[in-house]
């Protein structure tokens, strides 16, 4: 088992993505953006420069978490679009010794008035991730689809779909998706997800994680993140129940928190970041010596 976590929530620059990681005692980052750009999206200079960044720091990137079919994106856009970013994506997941890389299953389909419609495309959906993970797979890479604001996200039900339909489709399960979201398998007045009941019944399919935590304020209705088991999230029982059967790959952070100022602290929102990022690995660490799997004796 290592621990990792999206560390642009941390620092845009990566000489500071790298520094909040080194003083977790971690080795690893998962890339999504640098200075606020994709790390499959930066030019060609600019993703040499994190080439020379990473090597000698003794930080690698283990997963790119990458924009491919993600909720920015139509199963009706060009399915060309889709395949330029792969093929983008490749060859610098294999420079920097990358093995896994983090996708999605387009955006949910609406309707004119808004409202989701049952047609949801899925043959084409499935059409597009086979030949994602095709070419993925034949680069001897790991694609591991997310339970984000996508199909695969609209229930466990949904999830399934993908992985039955999708030969070599494995998940990255992130705790704090489903409470937030509708369960699309319902019928309306539709009821959040939970994320334990998400877990369970997806958990052999599971490659990778992130946490992530909520919870809803009772005075406005609004779900807020939180640090890591303070939530609804489950992640305390999730990790639990992963570790005790034995599962030895990466746990991502994605904290997600607001990055507010106290009143009162001469600090930049920047500064509150950084530390923000360095106090979720913290106490996540000791959430894992709560439940009897300290990091330091695993990693």
């Amino acid at each position: 088992m290592y621990l990792t976590g999206f560390a642009d929530e941390a620092a845009g620059a990566l000489p500071d993505q790298i520094r909040a990681t080194q003083e977790l005692g971690w080795s690893n980052i998962e890339s999504r953006k640098i200075e606020g750009i994709n790390i499959h999206s930066l030019d060609d200079r600019d993703f040499d420069r994190v080439v020379e960044t990473l090597a000698g720091s003794g930080v690698t990137v283990n997963c790119f978490g990458s924009e491919i079919a993600n909720w920015q994106r139509q199963v009706t856009d060009p399915f060309e679009e889709t395949l330029e970013l792969v093929e983008r994506t490749i060859p610098r997941m294999l420079r920097l010794g990358t093995k896994m890389v983090r996708i999605m299953s387009y955006a949910v389909l609406n309707d004119s008035e808004g409202k989701v419609p049952e047609d949801q495309k899925l043959e084409e959906r499935c059409r597009r991730l086979r030949e994602i993970v095709t070419r993925f797979t034949d680069a001897g890479l790991t694609p591991v689809h997310e339970n984000c604001m996508n199909y695969g996200g609209m229930s466990w039900r949904h999830s399934l779909e993908l992985v039955e339909r999708v030969p070599g489709l494995k998940l990255v399960f992130d705790t704090g998706n489903p409470v937030s979201t509708d369960d699309f398998a319902q019928a309306p007045p539709r009821p959040k997800q939970s994320s334990w009941e998400f877990y369970h019944k997806v958990k052999a399919h599971i490659a990778y994680i992130h946490i992530k935590d909520k919870k809803r304020i009772p005075e406005t209705g609004k779900m807020v993140h939180t640090f890591p088991g303070e939530g609804v999230g489950d992640v305390r029982k999730i990790v639990k129940d992963l570790l005790d059967g034995g599962y030895n790959g990466g746990i991502s952070m994605e904290p997600h928190l607001s990055a507010v100022v106290p009143d009162g602290e001469v600090a930049s929102v920047e500064e509150i970041k950084y530390r923000n990022y360095v106090e979720y690995g913290r106490r996540f660490m000791k959430l894992l010596e709560d439940i009897g799997h300290p990091w330091l004796e695993i990693k």
